[in-house]
C-alpha cells in the first residue's frame, strides 16, 4: 500500500475493487489487523491496530472482528452448529446454545443444526461462515470475495443477507472483483498500484464495471 488513507464509518457496507495486484487483499489484510503496517496506524474504534501486540491482536481477532472468506474455511469434521460456536470456544466462553442457534436461524439455517459442510451446497456452507463471524457479534465484519466460489443464485442470497446486515448497523468492508456484488454496498473504493484512485457511493453494477475495465487498461 502507498500512503492509503481511508475512514470506513460504522453501520456502513464499502466495497473494495480494483484490478489484480492493485493492493485490494493487503487493505483489508491490513485493515483486520492479519498483515502489520511498515508506518501509519489502523484504528479500530479508538484502538490502534498497528501498535498492538500479537496478544492483544489475537484478542482483537476473537472478539471484535470477524471474517468471511471465498472457501468457507469450515471445519469438515464438525457440524454446521458446532461450527459456529467454535469462536465463542476459542475464546473460552460457554457453547451458548441457544445464541448459536439463533446465529443460524438468522441466516436461514435453523434446520441444518447437525449437517456436516459436505452435506451443505456452497450457499449454505457460506451462510454458516457468516453465522460463524457474526457469533461474536464483531465491530466489523471483513469479507475477502465471498460469492467468489458461489453459483448466482446462492451469491444473490449470501449479498442479500449482507444488505440486511448493513442494514441493521454492522460495519462491513468487502473485497470483490463482481461490480454486481459491489453495487449491494453504500460505497465502492477502487485501488490501482496501491493507492486510492476513486470513490463511488451507490453507483450501479454497470457504472462500476466500467471503471473497473477503465483501471486495467
Amino acid at each position: 500500500m502507498d500512503r492509503v488513507s481511508a475512514d470506513f464509518e460504522q453501520g456502513t457496507w464499502t466495497a473494495v475493487m480494483g484490478p489484480s495486484g492493485s493492493g485490494k487483499s493487503t487493505l483489508l489484510h491490513c485493515a483486520a489487523g492479519l498483515e502489520r503496517v511498515d508506518e501509519g496506524t489502523v484504528w479500530l474504534g479508538t484502538t490502534d491496530i498497528a501498535t498492538a501486540t500479537e496478544r492483544e491482536l489475537t484478542l482483537l481477532r476473537r472478539q471484535r472482528l470477524g471474517f468471511i472468506f471465498q472457501n468457507f474455511n469450515l471445519i469438515s469434521a464438525l457440524t454446521a452448529e458446532q461450527n459456529v460456536a467454535l469462536p465463542l470456544r476459542l475464546g473460552h466462553a460457554g457453547p451458548d446454545t441457544e445464541r448459536v442457534r439463533e446465529a443460524l436461524a438468522a441466516v436461514g439455517l435453523a434446520d441444518r443444526l447437525g449437517h456436516r459442510p459436505k452435506q451443505l451446497s456452497g450457499g449454505q456452507q457460506q451462510r454458516v461462515a457468516i453465522a460463524r463471524a457474526l457469533i461474536t457479534r464483531p465491530e466489523v465484519l471483513f469479507a475477502d470475495e465471498p460469492t467468489g466460489a458461489l453459483d448466482s443464485r446462492s451469491a444473490a442470497d449470501v449479498l442479500a443477507l449482507l444488505r440486511d446486515m448493513a442494514e441493521q448497523g454492522q460495519t462491513i468492508i468487502m473485497v470483490t472483483h463482481d461490480p454486481a456484488a459491489a453495487a449491494r454496498a453504500d460505497t465502492t473504493v477502487f485501488l490501482r498500484d496501491g493507492r486510492i484512485v476513486d470513490q463511488y457511493i451507490g453507483a450501479d453494477a454497470r457504472t462500476l464495471a466500467d471503471h473497473l475495465v477503465a483501471l486495467e487498461a
